[in-house]
């Protein structure tokens, strides 16, 4: 089976997603993928066969427990033959990496800028050369 296959399957993969985090018992991978996907557990372990016999998984007992782990071989196989696809995607997504870098770095300017005191007036505004203010002057006449 070609890994794009067993890629292309939305259970594998997530079984896949769910490995990458480290070694899991089928029992978890079971239950986690049963209560998203709405599989039986007969159907989990075809999956989890499918990923074995094709490399991207490997299994090692633990007692009465059978744990699995991520064969990466695969994926980096998977991975070259998008090699010849990458030029019409990279430079996309190097713009949208820029774009969101600009986008911090305006966030942290932003937030670092100080910032005037509601409850405190401006240093020169509404005041005179005598310093009170305007509202004072007018309270006078």
């Amino acid at each position: 089976m070609h890994a794009l296959d067993v890629l292309g399957d939305p259970v594998r993969r997530r079984l896949l997603e769910l490995l990458a985090d480290g070694e899991r018992s089928a029992g978890d991978l079971g239950e986690i993928v049963q209560g998203e996907f709405g599989i039986s557990q007969p159907a989990v372990s075809q999956h989890l066969r499918v990923l074995r016999e094709s490399g991207f998984a490997i299994v090692r007992p633990e007692g009465t427990r059978r744990l699995y782990a991520i064969d990466p071989a695969p994926l980096e196989a998977a991975d070259g033959w998008f090699d010849p696809f990458r030029r019409m995607w990279q430079p996309k997504l190097d713009a949208l990496g820029t774009e969101l870098a600009r986008g911090r770095r305006a966030r942290r300017l932003e937030a670092d800028a100080p910032t005037a005191d509601p409850e405190e007036p401006a240093a020169d505004a509404g005041t005179n050369d005598n310093g009170s203010t305007d509202t004072e002057n007018d309270k006078e006449t």
